[in-house]
């Protein structure tokens, strides 16, 4: 059980919601540059070399558990489920903004706890249901500008971003499930480990290493910063789970579509060329605000109802 130290919980939960709000924004100026599978390739092939070498050192890596008998079908759906994530995620950036992209991504939690609570037995308080209530009514809300097209087909491009993000969202539930029905038995970096290996080797067919070679330095920092950005991001996040409650950590990271259209407007302004900027009015920023909200309010349950999921995340071990 996490020890409740907010003092070093919230600086690390932070520190993800900083990671995390950045990634689009500086993936979405790599792309312009390399194609969709081959920074994820690098992302991939970066964190592997990385983490292997951090966990290899410290002789900290188990992965025989994953693939036994009970765990290796889920370990297959949880590794697949992510590896989808990422490629649809990066081909969903090549037609939307960043911030339109982060706003729609808050629905993978979402699908998280609804899908734990349909599968695993888990509880579900009615405040939970308003606040994903909240996030369906937020999300129209900040596309107000864009209903017109995207109702009629007309979206086209954009249309299809939407597509691309919408899968990233369905299939990191997928992976958050399976990761929950795994962790009994393996750890997180272990189930990591084999998830960048596994993205290496699959994505290296559509990857051009080579391309790579015509980069300026501002692009090499943003391929840089991306590999590591996973690292640092799943770290800080899996030591906040343990010295804060899942619940206020999930809380934290709903500020994430927030801080990303932050940081999107402030660098438009400063540098008008690097990324586009989705259109906002109040409504917009209103839909951002109810999507943060209920987003919070989804992730935190009642501390009897924490008690219970507990326990059922146990009999289901």
């Amino acid at each position: 059980m996490a020890q409740s130290n907010w003092k070093i919980g919230l600086p690390l939960a932070l520190i993800t919601v900083i990671m995390w709000a950045a990634l689009p924004i500086a993936l979405k100026g790599l792309l312009e540059y390399i194609s969709p599978g081959t920074a994820t390739w690098y992302r991939f092939a970066g964190a592997a070399l990385l983490a292997g070498l951090y966990y290899g050192q410290a002789r900290k890596l188990d992965l025989k558990p994953l693939f036994s008998r009970g765990l290796l079908l889920f370990t297959f759906l949880a590794v697949a489920g992510l590896l989808v994530n990422y490629l649809a995620y990066a081909s969903g950036l090549n037609y939307i903004t960043p911030g339109a992209a982060q706003v729609v991504i808050q629905l993978a939690p979402l699908l998280l706890l609804i899908s734990s609570v349909l599968w695993l037995g888990e509880s579900f308080s009615p405040r939970q249901w308003g606040g994903v209530a909240l996030v369906v009514i937020g999300l129209m809300l900040f596309f107000n500008q864009r209903l017109e097209e995207l109702t009629s087909g007309t979206g086209g491009d954009y249309l299809l971003g939407l597509g691309y993000i919408l899968i990233a969202a369905v299939t990191w539930a997928i992976y958050g499930f399976f990761q929950k029905k795994i962790l009994s038995r393996a750890t997180p970096q272990d189930l990591l480990v084999v998830i960048y290996i596994a993205g290496t080797l699959c994505f290296l067919p559509m990857a051009d290493p080579m391309k790579v070679s015509h980069l300026g330095w501002l692009e090499w920092v943003l391929l840089a910063f991306l590999t590591a950005n996973t690292l640092i991001a799943y770290g800080a996040f899996s030591k906040a789970l343990v010295h804060w409650e899942a619940s206020s950590v999930s809380a934290t990271l709903a500020l994430v579509p927030v801080i990303t259209l932050l940081f999107s407007t402030v660098i438009s302004s400063i540098w008008p060329d690097y990324i586009a900027v989705e259109p906002l009015n109040w409504i917009s920023w209103a839909g951002a605000g109810a999507v943060v909200l209920g987003s919070a309010l989804a992730a935190i349950s009642s501390r009897r109802r924490s008690e219970q999921s507990r326990a059922v995340d146990e009999k289901n071990r």
